[in-house]
């Protein structure tokens, strides 16, 4: 990995870490052997509020190439999603992760985190990459917004890493404040 790469995801993961977007999750992929692999991360993207994606929580892999941030990352649902400009294989098509359209060096793992958020219920007609969600789309919205209902039942928020970590962190404070009490309770007079 260039050094170039290296330093532009610690220094992303640290900015996540400062400040992202409620509900969203993104770490990078850590393997059995507990070895961290910046250039694969593990990210959540809820549905957005108010929307037919809203209580779903969707999986994406995220690689960045040995040029990030020169070329984009490539962005994956896992499992692959239903989607008009979801791949069959996963690969999310979106202008700002394309070299060739819109992708700048300055654009942040939020900004496409969000960007894709904003795509589920805003798909791109003009850029199809799945034929059978396009043409239920296209052709059969409320068929298109059943399966979509669906997809959100079988994703749902709260079965998250997130909330995993945010569980673990709970259960870590408890054990602090338990402690220091013994303390307290130890030095009374």
């Amino acid at each position: 990995m260039s050094t170039l790469c290296q330093n532009r995801l610690s220094e992303e993961r640290k900015q996540w870490r400062r400040d992202h977007p409620f509900g969203f999750y993104a770490k990078p992929y850590r393997s059995p052997q507990g070895v961290l692999d910046l250039k694969r991360w593990e990210c959540g993207i809820p549905g957005k509020p108010k929307t037919m994606w809203e209580g779903g929580l969707f999986k994406l892999d995220v690689i960045f190439p040995d040029e990030y941030p020169t070329k984009p990352p490539k962005c994956k649902f896992v499992p692959p999603l239903f989607h008009p400009n979801v791949y069959p294989s996963g690969t999310v098509c979106l202008s700002i992760l394309s070299e060739e359209d819109a992708w700048k060096p300055a654009i942040t793992v939020k900004q496409i985190l969000l960007g894709i958020q904003d795509l589920l219920d805003d798909p791109n007609p003009e850029s199809p990459a799945q034929a059978e969600a396009y043409n239920l789309f296209k052709k059969d919205k409320p068929a298109y917004e059943k399966k979509v209902r669906q997809i959100v039942k079988e994703n749902p928020e709260g079965s998250t890493i997130a909330d995993e970590q945010s569980m673990q962190q709970s259960a870590e404070r408890r054990k602090l404040q338990a402690a220091s009490q013994n303390l307290c309770a130890g030095s009374a007079p």
